[in-house]
């Protein structure tokens, strides 16, 4: 087996250096974008902050949350039509937990849509953004669910809430069901899921290449844990080449890429090896009963090469509340691409679970 070990860590030393060697050109395309992101428009992303506050986990990590109070002065007069659903007194507060690599700062297009409209709580999952690092063997998704209850208890400790998680986000509202069920049945009036999975996201190929691939995922990243240094320089050169591919379903402007370029790349490459194994053991179908029959939302982009389409439909085939928003052309980031679609349909959740919150106040 050692001699297995040594000879990942010596292909994953050469990959590494050839991403270093070849970095100079796509650094070039990433520069070449900055600049063309200078000259449009600002769409003022990652400015959008509220006073932020230190929720400690339990195992002593810091996370960064930040709140935006309602505003009733605004509450039914929203000046964008996709907040055009008149607001009360009974709504919800809004959870929303963020996905791998990135930060509170990816909810940037709904957090202005749906300002001053509804109480909403952002927080950094730990590790990522302002949050403090977790020690590796906490880089789990049952910690992870275990960080949400806690920053509900901080901050939400009353009320009905609605949970909207994205990619890993969506993993964490499921590991709080699978370990807090009867606060979900209790406070939890909506979910959306958006471009998430209940299991078996490790696969990365069909059949039985991706068996294989899924079994040495473990040995793999043993390896390059021992060369993060190396495979973080390839990384400065290829994130963003990378990010344009992979987190889009098709072209974006140069400012969202430099965006989720930055978000992605200030996340040190062990965190990626730290979450991996999480994710790839990852197995949450079951906890889906805790939701019961709440309304929940369902976003999947039909082009998203991360987690394909076909997680995100089963997931609404497990929800009996469910309804299910395919976004043409959209990949990953489907909140950050097709914005308004996606608002529009947490508009009309929080207006299916309006019924459900008076009930449990």
């Amino acid at each position: 087996m050692s001699r297995w070990v040594r000879a990942l860590e010596v292909g994953a030393a050469v990959t590494g250096a050839a991403a270093a060697a070849g970095a100079a050109g796509l650094a070039a395309q990433r520069t070449v974008a900055r600049g063309r992101a200078r000259r449009t428009p600002d769409m003022g992303f990652g400015s959008v902050r509220s006073a932020g506050r230190t929720v400690v986990a339990t195992d002593g990590v810091g996370l960064h949350v930040e709140v935006d109070e309602r505003d009733d002065s605004q509450a039914g007069t929203a000046a964008d039509s996709t907040t055009a659903d008149s607001t009360t007194a009974d709504d919800p507060t809004l959870v929303f937990v963020h996905g791998w690599l990135l930060t509170m700062d990816c909810w940037h297009f709904q957090r202005l849509a749906l300002r001053g409209q509804h109480r909403m709580v952002f927080y950094d999952q730990r590790s990522h953004g302002r949050s403090d690092r977790s020690h590796a063997e906490h880089s789990t998704l049952e910690q992870l669910g275990d960080d949400l209850g806690t920053v509900l208890d901080a901050v939400v400790p009353t009320g009905p809430i609605v949970l909207v998680g994205h990619s890993m986000g969506g993993m964490t509202l499921m590991s709080l069901a699978e370990q807090l069920p009867e606060l979900v049945g209790e406070r939890v009036v909506g979910v959306a899921f958006l471009a998430t999975s209940g299991g078996h996201v490790g696969r990365l190929l069909p059949g039985a290449p991706g068996k294989v691939l899924d079994g040495l995922q473990p040995l793999v990243v043993g390896s390059l844990t021992k060369l993060s240094a190396v495979v973080d320089a390839g990384r400065r050169g290829t994130a963003f080449a990378m990010t344009r591919r992979l987190a889009f379903g098709g072209p974006v402007p140069d400012s969202l890429v430099v965006f989720v370029d930055e978000m992605i790349s200030a996340t040190p490459s062990q965190v990626i090896w730290d979450f991996l194994p999480a994710l790839r053991l990852h197995r949450r179908y079951q906890a889906l009963a805790a939701f019961g029959g709440a309304p929940a939302l369902v976003v999947a982009g039909d082009n998203d090469a991360i987690l394909p389409a076909r997680h995100t439909k089963r997931l609404a085939g497990e929800l009996p509340s469910a309804e299910l928003l395919t976004v043409a052309d959209a990949g990953h980031l489907v909140m950050l691409e097709r914005p308004d679609q996606v608002n529009q349909a947490l508009v009309d959740l929080l207006a299916r679970s309006r019924p459900r919150a008076r009930s449990r106040r």
